[in-house]
């Protein structure tokens, strides 16, 4: 006689802040994202066409580079996703909390290093014009939202499944 196997234990669905939190995150990558193809499409963003030439290699390995980076900014945009979904349920959920500490430090990380590339002279030479440099910055400003999105909805996680652990 065989036995059925224990089900896996429900954890509590996450806040509706937390979601929308999520969804957030994966909303705060689009507009980089879209200014980053356009740049590879060659839409002029600010960038003169020496600039983009000689600097970033636009035409040529850059535009594989640039839109590359916009994908994966995207895709990485969209992993707070699974952190609060129902239907997705992780075999070791207290590894992929770890993971989202770990991703939300390196986030936090990231965003200063970004602040003070932002803030050097050479960052902002290349511009040709400040219009186009108020456009970046309204176009790369979500960006530094997600470590603070992306640390509550990881401290959500972690807080419902410890309680599952406990239970």
């Amino acid at each position: 006689m065989t036995t059925a196997p224990a089900p896996l234990p429900v954890s509590a669905p996450a806040p509706v802040w937390a979601r929308r939190a999520a969804h957030a995150i994966a909303l705060c990558a689009v507009p980089s994202g879209l200014w980053r193809i356009a740049m590879a499409s060659g839409v002029y963003v600010g960038y003169s066409d020496q600039v983009l030439r000689d600097v970033f290699d636009i035409p040529g390995w850059g535009i594989a580079y640039v839109v590359g980076l916009s994908v994966l900014t995207e895709l990485a945009a969209l992993f707070p996703l699974l952190l609060v979904s129902d239907r997705w349920r992780p075999l070791r959920p207290r590894a992929l909390a770890a993971l989202a500490w770990t991703a939300s430090g390196v986030l936090v990380l990231v965003a200063l290093w970004q602040l003070v590339v932002a803030f050097t002279v050479e960052s902002q030479t290349y511009m040709s014009s400040g219009t186009a440099q108020t456009v970046w910055s309204f176009v790369f400003a979500p960006l530094f939202a997600i470590p603070a999105l992306m640390t509550a909805v990881t401290w959500s996680y972690a807080k419902r499944h410890r309680a599952r652990g406990e239970a």
